[in-house]
């Protein structure tokens, strides 16, 4: 808000340029994005926890795109982002009035997988993380990079991508671990290859 009243947002170099920068490339990033959000996230904050594939609140936790109370509109992708978790009138419902949404209703709406408490809410992100890179990341990966693609591309165009990853994992080391653990009856250990 102070670069916005310095005119510093004007310039190339300014603010949503940066952030545009930042968002494109945790959207497009193969990996997936965790968010603990233990507090307000608001106006770019919120976005920023939008373009994250799992949300995780702590109950102190709020979400708001504030940008109306400033006579803006957003300029971090949550005009994109929100209508697709929570659907467009409540997007709407936000974005024009500049509401906050505390975390219980945040986790009613969609907007975030799950609500703990503040002192629970590092160790469980640490967890999902851990979780997920421990995977098949290369399966991730893809799978990712097809949920993304298919906010814009038609069914037959995502047919088509996941048959192409498809042929990309079948020719993994964790493809061939999943299905020798799955006929052994135990868990895999994959290795991201």
């Amino acid at each position: 808000v102070g670069e916005w009243q310095e005119g510093y947002e004007d310039s190339g170099a300014g603010w949503t340029a940066r952030m545009h920068q930042i968002m494109e490339r945790l959207f497009w990033l193969r990996k997936p994005v965790v968010a603990a959000v233990n507090g307000p996230a608001v106006g770019a904050g919120c976005d920023l926890a939008l373009v994250a594939d799992i949300r995780i609140a702590s109950t102190e936790a709020r979400f708001g795109e504030l940008y109306v109370r400033y006579g803006y509109c957003p300029d971090a992708g949550g005009s994109y982002l929100l209508p697709r978790l929570i659907g467009e009138a409540r997007a709407a419902e936000m974005i024009y009035t500049g509401r906050l949404v505390e975390a219980a209703e945040a986790a009613e709406i969609g907007l975030v997988n799950e609500v703990l408490p503040p002192d629970e809410l590092v160790e469980r992100a640490t967890t999902v993380a851990r979780q997920l890179a421990g995977g098949p990341t290369v399966a991730i990966g893809l799978a990712k990079e097809n949920l993304r693609r298919s906010a814009t591309e038609s069914f037959g165009a995502i047919l088509r991508a996941e048959a192409t990853a498809a042929e990309i994992c079948a020719a993994t080391a964790d493809h061939s671990e999943g299905l020798a653990a799955a006929a052994e009856r135990r868990q895999p250990e994959f290795t991201g290859r």
